[in-house]
């Protein structure tokens, strides 16, 4: 079983809360919209971490992670990307491929909304975890954490923080 954490848009905000978190997962995701390198090295130094580059993010960071990111955890297979639009709605740079050859998992960030649901007709799961960082119009600070085991996905929680 794999423990993981699910952030995004954290515009180069990181503080204690959120690595106190950081430290329980044996993963870390970030779905983009890092800000700052700061942001990612300090997760790096506790846990192993997956992220792709997000829109606000300069060369120095899409130099370090990609735009999109397809990995397997245990028996899921993943798609992570930072502008990733939602079932029925998916944005046009995904949605043919999407489409074509669904992940099991489809993550994204960029809209600040929280976000978890089923595409029935791809059968996939769609989560987008929020915003954890203190910029934007969001009112709450959000992450997921969640395991997967085998091919299950599992013990979903939505961890809340206030601006």
């Amino acid at each position: 079983m794999t423990k993981i954490l699910l952030l995004s848009d954290t515009h180069s905000y990181i503080d204690d809360a959120i690595l106190k978190y950081v430290k329980q997962a044996d993963e870390v995701w970030h779905a983009g919209d890092i800000g700052d390198l700061q942001v990612t090295d300090a997760i790096k130094k506790l846990k192993p971490l997956r992220a792709v580059y997000g829109n606000i993010d300069d060369a120095k960071i899409r130099g370090e992670f990609p735009e999109n990111n397809r990995f397997m955890c245990e028996g899921v297979d993943i798609w992570m990307t930072h502008i990733g639009g939602y079932p029925k709605a998916y944005n046009i740079r995904v949605r043919d491929e999407i489409r074509a050859n669904p992940p099991q998992l489809f993550i994204c960030g960029h809209s600040h909304i929280l976000k978890v649901m089923p595409d029935k007709k791809l059968g996939l799961l769609h989560m987008n975890p929020g915003a954890v960082g203190n910029y934007g119009f969001h009112k709450v600070r959000t992450m997921l954490r969640f395991t997967i085991d085998g091919s299950k996905i599992d013990n979903l929680e939505v961890i809340e923080f206030q601006k």
